[in-house]
């Protein structure tokens, strides 16, 4: 351990036992100069790791500061789905929520899009301006099917971090992630065919299942440590599933993280009982501590894990770049992305690619997990504040969205059609279940800047749900 990392481990253990509160002012520099028998360098290295572990934050001409944060006292609850396999329906409710356009005046509060202000990305626009300049017409020419070299080089080393080691072969750059989940849905199944998902579930694969006919068994998932193992074990012993479809890494919408032990057991029951798994991890990079969780595809020795994941979520969903390793099923995946939408846009590799080998990536990556970090705290609070008592909250270890569990009474799609005359939209959970459950659930996004603005709108939500709380009290006449 470095002299400076020594200084952190102290301040940090002195935060953790409560000498210095959220909101304490900490010791200047010349202070822990002095006390610590240590240089200013020294000093400075140690509070830049503790503003990186989003314990504190600098403020300008007052000094450093103990962030506010701590896990929420309730946690939603474990879901309970149905136990068959069910036809999917909220398309319309989907629709509602995706089909906003750029110019929408609403607040839109549950939307799963990442903050595009920050100075980080700007030298990404600079690489794809310049690409736009350069007289060679390269791209505006198909690249391979299987997506630019460049790029597919790039995801390969990025991968490493998961505890990951693919070959660029083993990658399919694909037009978004959902693209990459498509193709994996498709080379595995058929109309008719049942696919295990976690509950609550991303409506976007949700609609997958819908569009090729397939029908989806939810698992009663916990959120803290995910889909329930016993139950999926149970299921694949009642039903004829096809695939597992899961986000084990700080999971949209529920914001669980499977343990370690508990992705490599996964692994094992699917090599039981001969299934593959079909692994979304478009949120894994957006970790708030280092290392990142190793995904599930780290454990997988015969293929059988199809990993999905892309930059829609990191850097800009409007780029269209996600990827899918097909592992054994790579053949049949290439099929199935030519049948769909043949070669992917080749100048968006192009400049993700020079992003990530320039080194802007990983910079952009550390400035907007703290930030994150520091806006889920926030986010928390407010919940917290204004919200029904009661109300259940997630606590992700990464990404940006939160998951909000309200009293019974409460039906977020009816509270959306009350938050429509304020202008503001969230996502209800029924979106994430096949059935329509979760109905007295929402998902929050605090990735944008959580200005006065967005605060008063987050009072408005929790007010309106409070005085549905109230009405549903009310004695009948």
């Amino acid at each position: 351990m470095t002299r400076y990392e020594r200084v952190a481990a102290v301040l940090r253990e002195r935060i953790e036992h409560g000498l210095y509160r959220p909101g304490d002012r900490l010791p200047s520099i010349r202070a822990v100069c002095q006390e610590m028998s240590v240089g200013i360098s020294t000093a400075q290295a140690a509070y830049r790791q503790l503003m990186d572990a989003a314990l504190i934050e600098s403020r300008p001409k007052s000094g450093y500061f103990v962030l506010s944060g701590g896990a929420p006292s309730v946690l939603p609850s474990v879901s309970r789905p149905a136990q068959r396999p069910l036809d999917v329906s909220q398309w319309d409710q989907v629709l509602e929520l995706v089909a906003t356009q750029r110019d929408d005046h609403r607040l839109l509060l549950g939307r799963g899009i990442p903050n595009l202000e920050y100075a980080t990305l700007n030298p990404l626009s600079k690489i794809l301006a310049g690409l736009h300049r350069r007289t060679e017409l390269n791209g505006f020419n198909y690249d391979k099917l299987s997506g630019s070299p460049e790029l597919r080089q790039q995801v390969a080393k990025l991968v490493v971090a998961s505890n990951c080691l693919l070959h660029p072969d083993d990658i399919l750059i694909t037009t978004g992630c959902q693209e990459a989940l498509a193709i994996a849905l498709r080379t595995l199944t058929q109309p008719g065919d049942v696919v295990a998902v976690d509950s609550p579930s991303f409506y976007g694969t949700m609609q997958i299942l819908k569009a090729n006919g397939l029908k989806a068994l939810e698992i009663p998932t916990d959120p803290q440590t995910g889909i329930s193992l016993e139950a999926l074990e149970l299921a694949l012993e009642q039903w004829p599933i096809r695939a597992i479809q899961i986000t084990p890494t700080f999971n949209n919408p529920l914001g669980y993280t499977m343990p370690t032990a508990r992705k490599r057991a996964l692994v094992q029951l699917a090599q039981r009982f001969d299934v593959a798994i079909i692994e979304d991890d478009i949120y894994g990079d957006l970790a708030f501590s280092a290392p990142r969780p190793p995904t599930v595809k780290s454990f997988d020795d015969d293929g059988r894990v199809l990993m999905c994941s892309g930059f829609s979520k990191t850097l800009g969903p409007g780029l269209r770049v996600g990827w899918l390793a097909p592992g054994r099923y790579r053949d049949q995946a290439l099929h199935m992305k030519y049948v769909s939408t043949g070669a992917s846009a080749t100048l968006p590799q192009l400049a993700v690619a020079e992003f990530v080998a320039k080194g802007y990536f990983d910079r952009h990556l550390r400035f907007v997990t703290r930030q994150y970090q520091r806006q889920r705290d926030v986010m928390i609070q407010w919940v917290q504040r204004y919200f029904p008592q009661s109300t259940g909250i997630s606590y992700p270890q990464g990404g940006f969205l939160l998951w909000v569990e309200l009293p019974a009474a409460v039906d977020c799609v009816r509270l959306n059609e009350r938050l429509a005359a304020h202008r503001i939209h969230v996502a209800p959970g029924s979106l994430f279940s096949a059935s329509g459950k979760f109905r007295q659930c929402l998902r929050l996004n605090y990735a944008f800047t959580l200005t006065p603005a967005i605060e008063e709108a987050v009072r408005c939500v929790g007010s309106l749900a409070g005085t549905m709380v109230e009405e549903a009290l009310q004695p009948l006449e």
